[in-house]
């Protein structure tokens, strides 16, 4: 691979540091504070998962919409009718998520120091302004950053937008995620090369297949971020 600067568009969560980990213990501890004698967990969880769909249609990304989604979730599955106190307690649960200490993958802030020496890079991350804003700002990477982009969804108009604002060429600029859905398909789609880093504990809402890169593009498949030393 060339060793001319490049563009690096870099997403955060489960790229950067552990996210969807916080969401799953919430989850069990929804799942059990539920207690359903019918549904078994999975079901539960079948219910819960188009719950947030419909979510976040109306409310974004982000703990609101998640606390959203329990709440729904309780109200419709709950074998006695929600009281405030219960869904209070749904709400509390959701919330133990926020301000939680920032746990990086495997030697993500040497690389993101490495990296910030050869390349330009430029965070793109999802969801709710402050939430991102926060996590960001804890993380104390911040400085490697030119810019930072938080964006409310991620498709290839997107992609294309950012692209244009900071003057990044196609041939030189990749965007680096765990998502097929959210980063490497829409960025392969508005013209830009792409690094998929598999986590494995993905939103399952960010689930999709990955598409093959388009012709004069690249798909870089990684096992872990520190992996892009050797590439960049």
């Amino acid at each position: 691979m060339s060793l001319s600067p490049q563009t690096l568009l870099i997403d955060a969560d489960d790229t950067l540091w552990e996210n969807n980990i916080y969401f799953e213990r919430a989850i069990a501890r929804f799942i059990s504070f539920l207690n359903h004698h019918e549904f078994s967990p999975n079901q539960v969880r079948e219910v819960l998962n188009e719950v947030e769909r419909e979510c976040i249609v109306t409310h974004g990304y982000g703990l609101h919409s998640f606390a959203h989604a329990l709440v729904t979730t309780f109200e419709r599955l709950s074998p006695v009718p929600a009281t405030p106190e219960s869904s209070g307690q749904v709400r509390e649960i959701a919330n133990t998520i926020e301000n939680h200490a920032i746990e990086f993958l495997s030697e993500v802030p040497e690389t993101i120091e490495y990296l910030s020496k050869r390349h330009r890079l430029i965070l793109v991350t999802k969801g709710a302004m402050l939430e991102q804003t926060g996590k960001i700002n804890r993380s104390g990477v911040k400085g490697y950053f030119a810019a930072i982009e938080v964006v409310s969804e991620k498709d290839a108009k997107i992609y294309a937008h950012i692209a244009d604002k900071y003057d990044c060429t196609h041939h030189s600029t990749w965007m680096i995620g765990n998502s097929p859905k959210s980063d490497i398909n829409p960025a392969l789609a508005a013209g830009l090369h792409a690094v998929f880093v598999p986590h494995g504990d993905t939103w399952i809402l960010e689930h999709e297949e990955l598409n093959a890169a388009p012709p004069n593009q690249q798909l870089l498949i990684v096992g872990r971020f520190a992996e892009l030393r050797e590439h960049f």
